[in-house]
């Protein structure tokens, strides 16, 4: 069941009025985890149930002003009480919804109190850098159009396989990886080129084509063209992204984090709308031998922050078709 689909059923007790109303998340999750609502502010919250005689040390949250942190005495047993994660902020719902989300996946094999809290205290030190990014006043032009050359390609890859959560989950682009896609033994590096010099695209570092590091790298461009009120928005590739997944809460919900992750917010959605892109052209190579780059072991002792520049044009020899791309990938996803 959703997280939403239960606080919404709890919220529609109205002879709650005092104390803590909650119901357990599922027993598919080992640590007791309920979804909750606190009165008689009827705050949403998740808590998690632990020893009395546990030490939780608060101090690494105190960033948090949307998110409450509170213990609770369990009044039915007191060997043991309540650890409460409250949302003050109803407006902050839905990035809430995928926080709990979050925090339920990662907890749900652990059995150790200690471990248990430990891995929670540090997911939402994680999440405390989400919320900072939340205050931002949205992507800038350059950020909003990498995040639609690498939702463009993840369409893409949707598209082409049946196992939507694995094509998600190696969308890691968001987490600040070396490559935008990484799984198994291959990665792509996603190139989102407009303008003038649409051919040349910009490596940031000499890691990111080296593939004595990934053994199979392909690098994706794609080049656009920048349009007002006309093209593919930002806002639609994601709805669209989400209608491809909609059968796979799995998946729905790491594409969900995923987003945060690159800094996309709901409360940002109209500075996007404006803004459509239209494909230029889409190109697909396989990065080995003699392709163009600079890679790790060509950099001189005590040279950093290499940055270079790649004309594509150059580069006809090594371009493959998006049929031989993803047969690679399904070849790879046998060996595993």
């Amino acid at each position: 069941m959703r997280i939403d689909t239960i606080w919404e059923e709890l919220e529609k007790d109205k002879s709650f009025q005092a104390g803590l109303l909650y119901k357990r998340y599922s027993p598919e999750v080992d640590p007791d985890v309920f979804v909750a609502l606190k009165a008689p502010e009827k705050l949403r919250c998740i808590t998690f149930l632990v020893s009395s005689s546990s030490k939780i040390d608060l101090n690494p949250l105190n960033e948090f002003r949307e998110i409450k942190f509170e213990l609770m005495d369990d009044a039915k047993d007191q060997n043991q009480k309540f650890f409460l994660i409250l949302l003050l902020d109803s407006q902050h719902k839905d990035i809430f919804s995928v926080l709990c989300q979050d925090l339920i996946q990662k907890v749900s094999n652990i059995r150790e109190e200690n471990i248990l809290m430990n891995t929670i205290i540090e997911r939402l030190i994680k999440w405390q850098t989400l919320f900072e990014k939340m205050k931002s006043l949205g992507l800038s032009d350059y950020s909003q159009r990498g995040l639609f050359g690498e939702l463009y390609f993840l369409k893409k890859y949707l598209l082409n396989s049946c196992d939507y959560k694995k094509c998600i989950n190696s969308w890691v682009g968001p987490e600040g990886s070396v490559q935008d896609f990484q799984y198994s033994d291959w990665a792509v590096e996603v190139k989102t080129t407009h303008g003038k010099n649409h051919q040349k695209i910009h490596v940031s570092n000499e890691r990111q084509l080296d593939n004595s590091i990934v053994p199979n790298i392909f690098l994706f461009h794609l080049s656009i063209d920048i349009r007002q009120e006309y093209g593919e928005t930002l806002n639609s590739i994601i709805q669209n992204i989400f209608e491809i997944i909609s059968t796979n809460i799995g998946a729905t919900d790491i594409f969900k984090l995923k987003l945060l992750e690159a800094g996309y917010f709901d409360r940002h959605y109209t500075l996007y709308n404006r803004t459509g892109y239209q494909i230029r052209n889409q190109n697909i190579y396989t990065v080995v031998g003699d392709f163009p780059r600079i890679t790790e072991k060509q950099i001189p002792k005590g040279v950093g922050d290499v940055k270079y520049s790649i004309i594509l044009s150059e580069s006809e020899s090594w371009r493959i078709s998006e049929s031989e791309l993803f047969n690679n990938f399904l070849k790879a996803n046998r060996n595993d």
